[in-house]
C-alpha cells in the first residue's frame, strides 16, 4: 500500500471502523479492537515508507482517524470504568 491513494482509501475504511466500535460499544456490545490496529499499523507502515511529497497530503487525514482513535480510547475506558462501578456494588 505504498500508494496515496490506496492509503487514503484505507484511512476511510478504518475511520468506519473506528466508527463502528464506537456505535456498538455505546450499545453494550464488546467489541474486539484488533483489527483496528492491525490496520492503523499496515497504513502508518506504508506511510512511513512513502516519499514526503507522498505522504504529506495525508497529514489531515491521519489527524482525523488518531482524533477518531482518541474518542474511542476515551469511551473505552469509561465503559470499562461504568463495568468496574458496577462489579463494585454488586
Amino acid at each position: 500500500m505504498s500508494d496515496p491513494a490506496a492509503a487514503r482509501e484505507e484511512l476511510a475504511k478504518v475511520s468506519s471502523l473506528v466508527l463502528t466500535a464506537r456505535r456498538l460499544l455505546a450499545g453494550g456490545t464488546l467489541v474486539d479492537l484488533s483489527a483496528i490496529e492491525d490496520r492503523v499499523r499496515a497504513i502508518c507502515g506504508s506511510v512511513e515508507t512513502m516519499p514526503l511529497e507522498d505522504s504529506r497530503p495525508l497529514a489531515e487525514d491521519l489527524r482525523a482517524l488518531m482524533a477518531r482513535l482518541d474518542q474511542l480510547e476515551r469511551e473505552v475506558r469509561d465503559h470499562l470504568d461504568q463495568l468496574g462501578q458496577m462489579q463494585d456494588g454488586s
